[in-house]
């Protein structure tokens, strides 16, 4: 059965600014009990902050996350999927790219959602979901 990723994706996905404080977007992420966050000016998405970037950018660097701004310690950049892609064709960028979620937006590039590997290994084949995961732990086959 072919499936789009709008029938498996986190919808309602908060973000953060890049001008917000590392304290708040951590704040954030505790109080919704998420990782990642992604990060916009205005209605445009330029980057995506997790746990991880607030651990190894500023706890590690000493920031001070009362001042550091999520600007400082975010990925710029995206990785993204469009709404009415096929699961299987995500399956096979997020392998390719070494990466384990996607933001998800429509064809005017508005942020609708988010999609992780979870979401897909519920609606598609398990045996290639877990295919994807060893590829995405195994890393790059080619060096970079």
């Amino acid at each position: 059965m072919v499936r789009k990723i709008h029938e498996v994706m986190t919808r309602g996905v908060e973000v953060v600014q890049p001008s917000d404080t590392v304290r708040a977007a951590a704040e954030m992420m505790r109080d919704l009990s998420v990782g990642p966050l992604p990060v916009c000016n205005g209605a445009r998405v330029v980057g995506m902050v997790t746990d991880r970037d607030i651990v190894v950018r500023a706890v590690a660097q000493g920031l001070d996350p009362s001042t550091a701004r999520v600007a400082d310690v975010m990925s710029p950049g995206i990785e993204y999927c469009f709404d009415d892609e096929e699961t299987d064709a995500v399956l096979r960028r997020m392998e390719e790219r070494q990466v384990r979620r996607f933001v998800v937006v429509d064809r005017n590039k508005k942020l609708v959602g988010i999609v992780a590997l979870g979401d897909l290994s519920s609606s598609e084949d398990r045996q290639r979901v877990g295919e994807t995961l060893q590829g995405i732990s195994e890393g790059p086959s080619t060096p970079v």
